[in-house]
């Protein structure tokens, strides 16, 4: 009973500190400071007492709200994934796109995410390699095969359609992900053998949805 009066107590301080905020605002707020933090440290290196200093809140009120560093980056985790899947799906299933504009538009969708969410695949990675993956695959169990199936629909269509030459979907699909993701994955490698800078990078970063999309489709191009 003191412990939820307790909690109680923290969320009258906060609104009273912030007049006219509201629990939903005070949520968006945390989310927001904890993707910026994630960004700039990683999901490791992350702190709560970090994700709190930045959204101007004191810590206990944070833990209020999400039990823990994990538990904060799940809801990002699930927020990033229902967008891309439904990205896939609005992509693929839905829209009547030419097949190299799909490429194209999920190519930029991807590599957008990782932009936006670069401490992401090392997460999954992280959690596919470590312990049991359960967050991983919790979130992704409702996804399962859905958006591939999708994919693969659009390509059969293109192959028989003399759009594209015989592919193996699931290679093609491996080759699309790889293509767009791995730069966000190996950017502390990649920045340290360079040399160059985080300005730089990111200018590539931004023009690689037209590299990947351009050299995946000149290679599976028809040609009579």
């Amino acid at each position: 009973m003191l412990q939820h009066q307790n909690k109680v107590n923290l969320i009258k301080q906060f609104n009273q500190m912030v007049k006219g905020e509201t629990s939903e605002n005070t949520e968006e707020k945390i989310l927001e400071a904890a993707k910026k933090v994630f960004m700039q440290k990683g999901s490791a290196g992350a702190r709560m007492q970090d994700i709190a200093d930045e959204a101007g809140i004191n810590k206990a009120l944070l833990h209020y709200y999400f039990r823990s560093k994990e538990k904060l980056f799940e809801v990002i985790f699930r927020e990033a994934a229902g967008r891309m899947m439904s990205g896939i799906n609005r992509i693929f299933e839905e829209s009547k796109l030419d097949f190299f504009e799909q490429i194209r538009t999920f190519c930029r969708m991807y590599i957008q995410l990782g932009r936006d969410h670069p401490y992401l695949p090392i997460f999954v990675l992280h959690e596919m390699h470590s312990g049991d993956g359960r967050v991983f695959k919790n979130i992704m169990e409702g996804y399962k095969g859905k958006p591939f199936a999708s994919i693969m629909k659009a390509i059969q269509k293109a192959i028989d359609s003399k759009k594209i030459r015989p592919v193996d979907p699931m290679q093609l699909i491996l080759n699309m992900l790889s293509l767009c993701m791995f730069p966000v994955i190996a950017k502390p490698m990649f920045l340290n053998v360079s040399g160059i800078t985080e300005e730089r990078f990111d200018a590539l970063l931004e023009a690689r949805s037209a590299e990947v999309s351009a050299f995946i489709i000149n290679a599976i191009r028809y040609k009579k």
